[in-house]
């Protein structure tokens, strides 16, 4: 950062470890927040799942758990290498930390393509939630709630989709930002954003873990 910007900073920010501890702190309240705000849709999903048990248990089933459990390795294997790319960054290293952060966006990518593949099966199958919705049965009750099973489906892995577009586009501006400095070892700034990155991809793989027992595998306690 240039000293005369630094100079007007107020004094609790003048300091670059003061900057680096709030960046930090900044990251994990807003990770709190993002923490309570699935958690609520969770809690929503088990009182449904306890009280509509058999009817959710059947909306499972429709599901591609190979899909599911395909993805679940690509994204933990993301998380891997942004562990990587933290490391780089700490280590001072751009080059590193670049490869390790291309690496995650091309994970990314490639979940959201697995992804899009399953919803186009789940349109096709005529499980988009409304009045074209169609599963076996004729009880309209069951109908109703494994509809209801399709709409939580829908909302929670869209959300997790929805963030994780928005981590690989500040990947994304990370690798340009990256590529257009020549400065090596890297900046404090530099690595404190890069560990931002990594805390939030970290919060997103987590969140597709519970994820994958909550709708996919429901259904394996027919087995």
């Amino acid at each position: 950062m240039n000293r005369d910007h630094i100079s007007d900073l107020p004094d609790h920010l003048s300091d670059s470890n003061q900057r680096a501890e709030m960046a930090t702190l900044g990251m994990w309240i807003f990770l709190t927040t993002e923490v309570l705000f699935f958690g609520a849709l969770f809690l929503a999903f088990t009182i449904y799942r306890h009280k509509y048990s058999a009817d959710f248990v059947a909306a499972s089933d429709h599901l591609n758990v190979w899909l599911g459990g395909l993805n679940t390795f690509i994204l933990l294997t993301s998380s891997f290498f942004v562990a990587l790319a933290v490391a780089a960054a700490h280590a001072g290293n751009r080059k590193r930390t670049n490869w390790h952060l291309c690496a995650t966006v091309i994970l990314a990518v490639i979940f959201l393509g697995i992804k899009a593949i399953e919803y186009h099966q789940d349109f096709t199958e005529k499980l988009i939630p409304g009045r074209h919705f169609n599963v076996s049965g004729t009880d309209s009750s069951a109908i109703a709630h494994q509809q209801l099973f399709f709409c939580f489906y829908f909302i929670m892995t869209g959300i997790h989709a929805f963030h994780m577009i928005a981590g690989t586009g500040v990947m994304a501006w990370m690798i340009m930002k990256n590529l257009r400095t020549k400065e090596d070892p890297m900046t404090q700034t530099d690595r404190i954003r890069v560990e931002s990155i990594g805390l939030y991809w970290h919060f997103v793989d987590i969140v597709w873990v519970f994820l994958l027992p909550l709708l996919y595998l429901t259904g394996l306690e027919r087995l």
